[in-house]
């Protein structure tokens, strides 16, 4: 197990166990963008989507449910619109808090298992 010039350290149980959990931790690190990316993006359509519902002249908009465009009166459409971008926004937070402590995680695996394998072991990203 000799890499980048280090000595040779015996990896017990608990440091596979360690190394694992880095594993899944960055996994779920990688989901939690694309999640917060699609997050993002959706709060910016329906933004758009509301904004362009106040430039519109029509009391009567069509408004997509599932497959299908229903004729919806303006008002509803609106309150709609807002009840869905507050969902969003805290599923948004909620993944944005998530991140955070996953990163605290891999953080504190990297401090323990670099203080053991020096440049044996490799945690960062390419």
């Amino acid at each position: 197990m000799q890499q980048g010039g280090g000595s040779e350290t015996e990896v017990t149980w608990e440091d596979q166990q360690n190394i694992n959990k880095f594993g899944r931790l960055n996994n779920r690190f990688h989901e939690l963008e694309d999640e917060i990316k699609i997050a993002k993006e959706t709060n910016d359509n329906l933004e758009d989507a509301s904004n362009e519902l106040i430039l519109t002249d029509e009391e009567v908009v069509r408004f997509q449910i599932g497959e299908v465009f229903a004729h919806v009166p303006k008002d509803e459409v609106e309150n709609r619109i807002e009840q869905i971008k507050e969902v969003t926004s805290q599923k948004l937070e909620k993944l944005e808090e998530e991140k955070e402590s996953v990163l605290a995680q891999m953080a504190e695996l990297k401090k323990i298992l670099y203080a053991k394998f020096n440049d044996s072991i490799n945690l960062e990203e390419d």
